[in-house]
Order: structure tokens, then C-alpha cells, then sequence
């Protein structure tokens, strides 16, 4: 018995969503076929434009990513599916054009064109694991209240005017939900470890930040990002591999949210784009060098080693690995504290 369109059902979805194993329905709207590779083209502002299908009997489908294609729901009963020879299929050939492959066609007396062949893209990229009870158990619970760190952070520093203007805007009261409060935590962290060398005072005022779970306020959790990169940096400095692993594991946290499979792989891509290429502010830091702007070039270098340490927590880049990071951050260190 033949399969016909309206034996099965159907849905619609964007092709930018298809995956492995989708059942489509082909241009001619009689025969499906099913999905054995999918590869995204982007276009030359680097957005997702064209969806490269590969099908399991042969042939590749290029479809617009908002195109809207029919999918294979469910089988009716009593319905056998139509084999992908049954008809004339579309592939692609080796000068660009397309030939009709006939039902029955010998092979020798016309031999197919080769299918174009698309490496395999997984559906979703892997989800970042976020840390367990046990690893979180491993960040020290604050001594005190978050002022009460702070308070005693600055004790430790009387003469550190960058230390106390911070203290004094924190001893109002610490609102987690402040965007401008957990930007000075995070201020206060790194000039402790940064300029002081304090790095016990630095892990105690930045665990404040590095406990607080993600909302999908980018403005807020760039501080508690900030935060994760130099505590990582400072255990891993320390021997402290497994509490910097869970740090590192945090910062990932982000990672976790998105649930849509199409929106998910084009995340993965734009987030290996940017730690690929970093904004390391060199054309800022060579202006204030040119300028003799002492001022301006450490507050561009303090810019840079944030972004060093972000990737160090990442364990680096396709195009700067874990040794070239290490050197660099302790460049910009002695500079900083120069």
C-alpha cells in the first residue's frame, strides 16, 4: 500500500529547527524523506542564513532558515512508508545543476551524481554541568554579615583609598538586587587582590557574588561573572583545584538556560566566537600610552586583565590557550601593580 500526504501527520516548524532524524515532506508534496545530517550557513554578517539537509537515501536540501517546512508526526496504521526511490528526487550535481533519478534507473547506464556530503552538526550542543551540593560546599560560607566583610576587608587596608571609597558606598547596606552594588563587590575584589595582593580578603568579599544564582540580567551577572573569573584565577594561584573547577563550573551557568535546539547551537557558536576574539583593548592602551595617560592606560589594562581571566576560567580559546593566558595576566598584573 502507498503512502499518500494526507495518510500521515503533519506539523509545520522552521527549518532553522529541523534535526537529525526529522521526517520532512519533499518539494514535490508526496514523498518524504528522512534527515541524516543538518549544517547551518551563516550569512556574511554572520547570521544563520541557509539550512544544508543531507537525506538518508541521497541528496542534500538547502532551505532558507525561516522557510517553513512540513514534518512527519506520526505514522496512520495500516500505512507503510513510501521508500525514498519511489519517485524522482532532487540532488545535487557536480556542476551545481540537478538531475532526475528515475524509478528502476540503472546504475551503469546512468550513473547518480554524488550527494553533496555535510559533516554531522549534533542537534544541541552540550549543556555546561552546573557543580553539585558537595562542590558548592567548598566555597566557605561569609563570616558575618556581606557588611561585615566588607567592614573588615577595609580594616585590613586602612591607607588604601581605593579600598575605603568602595567601603563607604557598601556601608550603607548591600542590596543583592542593585546592579551598581554588585558592580562595586566586584570593584572591591579585584582591587584587593589586584593591587593589594590580598587575595584571602579578595575570595572573602567576592564568595558575596559567587553564590548568587543566574536571573538573566546580563548587567548584574557581568559582576558575579567578573567575580568567578578572579576567584578561579586565585585558587588555581593557590593549589585550590577542585573550589576553582567549581567556580569555573558557575561561570557556565548561562549555558544551561537556553532549551531550544536551534537557538541553542547558534548561542554555542556566538559564544566560541567571542572568546575566539576577545576585546583586549589594545588600541585604547596604546592611545593612553601615546597620550602619556598613566591613569587612563591602567584603567584600560584593569578592562583587559578582566577579559584574561574570563577566558583563563574557560580554559582558554581555540586561538589563545591556557599558557599564552598565563603569561598575559601576569603581564598585565605587573603592570597594573606597577
Amino acid at each position: 500500500m502507498t503512502e499518500t500526504p494526507a495518510a500521515r501527520n503533519y506539523s509545520e516548524q522552521q527549518a532553522g529547527s529541523l534535526t537529525t532524524g526529522s521526517q520532512i515532506l519533499l518539494p514535490d508534496g508526496e514523498r518524504t524523506a528522512e534527515i541524516s545530517q543538518v549544517e547551518l550557513e551563516s550569512d556574511d554578517f554572520g547570521a544563520p542564513a541557509l539550512v544544508l539537509a543531507s537525506l538518508s537515501g541521497g541528496g542534500t536540501l538547502r532551505i532558507a532558515v525561516g522557510t517553513a517546512v512540513t514534518v512527519v508526526g506520526g505514522e496512520a496504521d495500516g500505512v507503510t512508508q513510501l521508500p525514498l526511490q519511489a519517485g524522482p528526487v532532487e540532488v545535487a550535481g557536480p556542476a551545481g545543476e540537478a538531475r532526475r533519478e528515475q524509478p528502476g534507473e540503472e546504475a551503469a547506464a546512468a550513473p547518480a551524481a554524488p550527494a553533496v556530503v555535510v559533516p554531522p552538526l549534533p542537534p544541541v550542543p552540550p549543556a555546561a554541568t552546573g557543580p553539585g551540593e558537595e562542590e558548592l560546599a567548598l566555597i566557605p560560607a561569609p563570616k558575618g554579615t556581606p557588611e561585615s566583610v566588607v567592614e573588615a576587608a577595609a580594616e585590613a587596608h586602612p591607607e588604601a583609598e581605593g579600598v575605603l571609597l568602595l567601603a563607604d558606598r557598601l556601608a550603607k547596606g548591600v542590596n543583592f538586587k542593585s546592579g551598581s552594588c554588585l558592580k562595586d563587590l566586584s570593584d572591591l575584589a579585584h582591587e584587593l587582590f589586584v593591587t593589594l595582593k590580598d587575595a584571602d580578603s579578595s575570595l572573602a568579599v567576592a564568595d558575596l557574588l559567587n553564590v548568587l544564582p543566574y536571573d538573566g540580567n546580563p548587567g548584574r551577572w557581568a559582576s558575579v561573572e567578573a567575580s568567578l573569573a578572579l576567584s578561579s584565577y586565585i585558587c588555581r594561584q593557590n593549589g585550590q583545584e577542585e573550589r576553582a573547577e567549581v567556580y569555573e563550573k558557575l561561570i557556565r551557568t548561562p549555558e544551561n538556560q537556553e532549551t531550544d535546539p536551534f537557538k541553542a547551537r547558534m548561542a554555542a557558536k556566538v559564544r566560541q566566537r567571542s572568546l575566539n576574539e576577545p576585546n583586549l583593548y589594545d588600541k585604547e592602551i596604546f592611545r593612553s600610552i601615546d597620550n602619556s595617560n598613566h591613569d587612563a592606560e591602567r584603567e584600560w589594562r584593569l578592562l583587559r586583565l578582566e577579559s584574561l581571566l574570563f577566558l583563563r576560567a574557560h580554559g582558554g580559546s581555540e586561538t589563545i590557550g591556557p599558557g599564552e593566558l598565563e603569561r598575559r595576566i601576569n603581564n598585565e598584573l605587573e603592570s597594573v601593580r606597577a
